[in-house]
């Protein structure tokens, strides 16, 4: 029996379920300034819903529609396959708070995924809690500061290269500590600048490699020397993950900490603000300190182990997200050792390969090899022209390509950051290449006014920013001026 026949013979899908009955009126949990006094729902046909929503979704840039070569966040192709594994009732109808011995298939899962990210990243120990990069960095930062409390040392600094993945300043700061910025040179961390920064209230270096020009950072091994002097940990951000799968790993660059995109690097469902994962590896000495709970397996079985008096505690309700958990097992056990390092190849080829066909359209600021990612610079157009990144961002929106990252990083004047992936094809690549040299050449007022082919025309993006709720901005266009 295949796992669609165990999937629709499952006899829990055939039972009639309603919620439970409550003598709660859910009318009183909502305040009647905000309770809806009507609704207006149109009738209509199922036909007509159908065509509705289809519509709508044929109206959005996404993955499956066309080539997304969002910078710096690696919005790749899903494997259908492990969509289908992660819709499985043993995935979809547990619950975590079922007693361990009925889960043993789900701790076993995450078990081994635990292993497999650990031995990817060159980690001991790993955490599936945190649900997104952001919140790992976060459960990182605080695993570093755990750790030199237990070595009674109060450390505040944590250095922040101007190259860095755009969540390490903003995870430092929620947790209070003050931020050491150190600057580039040729597009890598400066040595000097950072042994003059690294010191005894260093709490940790967040180093993104490759960094977000795309470049890697060839004298890693220094900069760790150099943080762990200073009596210091580094951190990995996980963000560029897909540009060392299978070469190297963070353990071999002597870093402590790590966190994995498993949305970017593993191919687990990324944007729409969600779901994410952002599991957590750690060198041995850290290993004490992780999340409660961790798995672990003893002669009884898989278990959870909330056993542990030094851990920062949880970080998260329940145990990681789970579906993407599974998606991204299935996928490394699919990929094996060989894919995964295919991946990372192909995936620095495609970006070399835009880079290299973009000369004499787009400057692509510092030389030599990128990984993953490269960042282009409108500046000179924009000097000759008046023609800025934003327009080129618009304006590929009417030939079918979402937009790259645009301004960013910041010490790249008009920047354009290019991220294409190790899932498209010569094709793919080159037809985007083509539509970028036709933009460039096209009239300035043609540019300015773009996109002019899609459902939505041209947003001020300055004032959605100020003023996100529309209907405050209507009642504010409104108000009669005294």
């Amino acid at each position: 029996m295949n796992f669609r026949q165990a999937y629709w013979d499952e006899p829990l899908l055939m039972e009639k379920r309603s919620a439970p009955d409550t003598d709660v009126d859910l009318a009183d949990l909502v305040p009647a300034k905000i309770r809806r006094q009507h609704l207006a729902i149109p009738n209509l046909s199922e036909h007509d819903v159908v065509r509705h929503f289809t519509r709508l979704s044929q109206m959005n840039f996404g993955i499956d529609t066309g080539f997304y070569p969002l910078g710096s966040c690696t919005m790749k192709f899903n494997p259908k396959f492990t969509e289908e594994l992660a819709a499985l009732p043993t995935v979809t109808r547990i619950h975590p708070d079922q007693d361990e011995s009925t889960v043993q298939g789900a701790l076993r899962l995450l078990y081994e995924l635990q292993g497999l990210l650990a031995q990817i990243a060159g980690m001991d120990a790993i955490t599936l809690q945190p649900a997104a990069g952001a919140q790992g960095e976060y459960t990182g930062l605080l695993l570093a500061q755990a750790y030199h409390r237990e070595r009674g040392e109060e450390r505040h600094e944590v250095i922040i290269p101007d190259t860095a993945h755009g969540t390490n300043p903003a995870s430092a700061g929620m947790l209070g500590f003050d931020l050491i910025e150190i600057p580039s040179k040729d597009g890598r961390v400066d040595l000097k600048a950072l042994e003059a920064a690294a010191g005894p209230k260093t709490l940790a270096l967040m180093l993104t490699n490759p960094n977000t020009l795309g470049i890697f950072e060839e004298h890693v091994l220094d900069i760790a020397q150099i943080v762990h002097d200073a009596g210091g940990l580094l951190y990995y951000d996980g963000a560029n993950f897909n540009a060392i799968l299978g070469r190297t790993s963070p353990g071999n660059m002597n870093f402590d900490i790590v966190h994995f995109n498993l949305h970017k690097t593993f191919t687990t469902p990324h944007g729409g603000g969600g779901p994410g994962a952002g599991p957590v590896g750690v060198k041995k000495p850290l290993e004490p300190f992780l999340p409660v709970p961790v798995i672990g397996l003893n002669g009884r079985g898989y278990h959870l182990n909330y056993d542990r008096p030094k851990s920062i505690g949880k970080v998260r309700a329940w145990y990681g997200n789970f579906a993407l958990l599974v998606r991204a097992y299935a996928y490394i056990l699919r990929m094996g050792g060989d894919g995964l390092k295919e991946v990372s190849e192909r995936a620095v080829l495609n970006a070399n390969y835009i880079r290299h066909r973009l000369t004499g359209v787009l400057d692509v600021p510092f030389g030599g090899l990128r990984k993953h990612e490269f960042v282009a610079s409108a500046a000179k157009l924009a000097a000759e022209k008046g023609v800025r990144t934003v327009d080129l961002a618009k304006r590929l929106m009417d030939f079918g390509y979402h937009p790259p990252t645009v301004y960013f990083p910041h010490l790249v004047e008009e920047a354009l950051m290019v991220e294409p992936t190790e899932t498209e094809t010569k094709e793919t690549l080159d037809g985007f290449v083509d539509a970028l040299a036709k933009i460039v050449k096209e009239d300035p007022e043609t540019l300015h006014s773009a996109p002019h082919n899609t459902a939505v025309a041209r947003v001020d993006e300055v004032q959605a920013a100020r003023e996100p709720i529309l209907s405050w901005r209507t009642a504010k266009a409104r108000k009669p001026v005294s």
